[in-house]
């Protein structure tokens, strides 16, 4: 039935809203509150989906595996392995600013990508994992999606917590000092470059996380999925627009991104074939054009960050108790 093909895309739709929202909070500890220009994502991403296959799925002849572990270890492994990635990664290239380190984070997570597509030993080079375990994937196709889904949400709401819970923490508030003023932050007594190295290494292992739910939830990872269009400079033109700095602000973006390049596919799909090809550029177009249009009206974003972080909201909150009081 229609309606049912309908469900199945907007359930698929929603599951990768889910898994790009952890990428893009993932870059909003990292640029949003530490001001740190990671143009890696798909490296970080790439490891913590190929670390989860590795650990989940079974042997096979000619690559490393087959140890069968139950996929929540495969997620925690893929965020270790990714934290464990970004910490020698950071202290050689967080020395640089802006664009270089952009420029280095992006030969890092190239490098990755050659390794993946070359060491058949342990990648299984260009054929990928194959048979990865998906979490409820032994009921019906519509019901194993909407199993997954409420995995994916679980995840998120609780990432989306912890983060907004260090958002609003002196934690938070230190991060933003260092993004905004690094000399008064030195000359206060913090340890800037330990704290930025933080910061990276928080926002890699969110960014390994999605790259597993990712792989688990298509079942295979190989090298062409580790696209730096959509695996990084998506995820920055989601934040962008959402609005770095507020973490309601990264998922909004990732929804306004993701279902604008998910229906314009379906628009294009249904063009005669030779327009089909040339109209798939279109969506590139369009997602350039909202992000133009964003910086233009709205360079803060739609969500901009709030201002005081969390002490706003406990101000709020101390002043309507003491009205109640009155």
């Amino acid at each position: 039935m229609e309606w049912f093909g309908f469900l199945n895309y907007a359930v698929f739709m929603a599951i990768f809203i889910g898994i790009y929202a952890l990428l893009s909070l993932g870059l909003n500890i990292q640029w949003g509150f530490t001001g740190l220009f990671n143009a890696g994502i798909a490296g970080f991403f790439a490891v913590g989906a190929y670390t989860s296959a590795i650990l989940t799925s079974p042997a096979a002849a000619g690559r490393i595996g087959g140890f069968d572990l139950p996929v929540p270890i495969g997620w925690l492994g893929a965020m270790l392995a990714a934290g464990l990635i970004a910490w020698p990664i950071g202290k050689i290239c967080l020395r640089l600013r802006s664009d270089y380190l952009a420029i280095a984070t992006i030969g890092v997570a190239e490098i990755i990508r050659l390794v993946i597509k070359s060491e058949e030993w342990l990648t299984n080079a260009a054929r990928g994992i194959t048979d990865i375990p998906r979490p409820f994937g032994d009921l019906p196709y519509l019901a194993s999606q909407l199993a997954y889904l409420a995995i994916v949400a679980g995840v998120l709401l609780a990432v989306y917590l912890l983060v907004e819970r260090q958002f609003a923490s002196p934690w938070g508030r230190m991060m933003r000092a260092i993004r905004d003023n690094e000399d008064a932050a030195r000359a206060m007594g913090k340890d800037v470059p330990y704290r930025r190295l933080e910061a990276f290494i928080f926002g890699s292992a969110l960014m390994g996380l999605g790259g597993a739910l990712f792989a688990h939830f298509n079942r295979t990872i190989t090298p062409e999925a580790i696209d730096p269009m959509v695996a990084t400079f998506l995820v920055w033109i989601m934040l962008i627009l959402g609005g770095s700095g507020n973490n309601r602000g990264a998922i909004l973006g990732v929804t306004v991104v993701w279902i604008i390049w998910s229906m314009s596919e379906i628009v294009t799909d249904q063009l005669p074939h030779e327009y089909a090809v040339k109209a798939k550029y279109l969506r590139v177009f369009l997602i350039g054009l909202m992000l133009q249009l964003v910086l233009r009206f709205r360079p803060e974003g739609l969500l901009p960050e709030p201002q005081g972080g969390g002490r706003d909201k406990e101000k709020k909150r101390t002043a309507t108790s003491a009205g109640g009081a009155d």
